[in-house]
């Protein structure tokens, strides 16, 4: 049975909520660090790491955000696909990361719903502008998140061990993404486009970290 338009709505809101709130608790793989061994982090090694995986767990709200707003207007049903089952994928970042910071004895950022609304905005207008526009904003925005990971890697504490197994295995997804969306006929970034992506990226790590 097909559901209606309300039905679908209701549908979105609850994943919405479930996670800009840090509630969505399934994943389809196990996290990389469920075989490590959790080690005793000092007070302020705790501290780097919980700040830096709550910018990571809003990144991926943002991911979901985004990737839901650009299926709604993808003009292609395999480009919507594409969008859904990289969201799909990456709910397993959520939950990992969820549950990191659980360990970690922090909270999910403030900001989230924020965040949620915009980049659906972001997305569901960058997805009117046409599939290879879309696909190429897909590209761009994972490239962004692997540099940004690949910095988290090298701030992570060292002896952080099961946050950078989350943070490696993200980087390895993010990185397949891009590169599918450009294989699918995406269209590459401008430079200056490229930067106005960026800095809002910084914008949102810089408060996430905090907040």
């Amino acid at each position: 049975m097909s559901r209606s338009v309300l039905d679908q709505l209701i549908c979105e809101f609850d994943r919405a909520l479930k996670i800009s709130t840090g509630s969505l608790k399934t994943a389809s793989r196990q996290s990389p660090a469920h075989t490590i061994q959790d080690k005793s982090l000092s007070e302020k090694d705790q501290s780097k790491s919980a700040r830096l995986m709550r910018v990571n767990h809003t990144g991926e709200v943002c991911a979901q955000a985004l990737y839901q707003g650009q299926a709604l207007t993808a003009r292609n049903s395999a480009v919507t696909g594409i969008m859904q089952r990289a969201a799909e994928e990456e709910c397993d970042h959520l939950v990992w990361c969820e549950t990191r910071l659980a360990e970690l004895n922090t909270r999910t950022s403030f900001l989230n719903p924020l965040f949620y609304v915009g980049s659906t905005a972001m997305g569901a207008f960058v997805g009117a502008l046409g599939d290879r526009t879309n696909l190429g904003f897909l590209a761009a925005t994972e490239d962004g998140v692997v540099q940004h990971l690949s910095n988290h890697l090298t701030e992570l504490p060292k002896d952080d061990h099961k946050s950078r197994a989350i943070v490696t295995l993200m980087r390895e997804d993010e990185s397949r993404h891009a590169h599918h969306a450009i294989e699918s006929g995406g269209r590459a970034f401008p430079p200056l486009a490229r930067s106005i992506m960026n800095g809002m990226s910084t914008l949102m790590t810089k408060t996430t970290y905090w907040f």
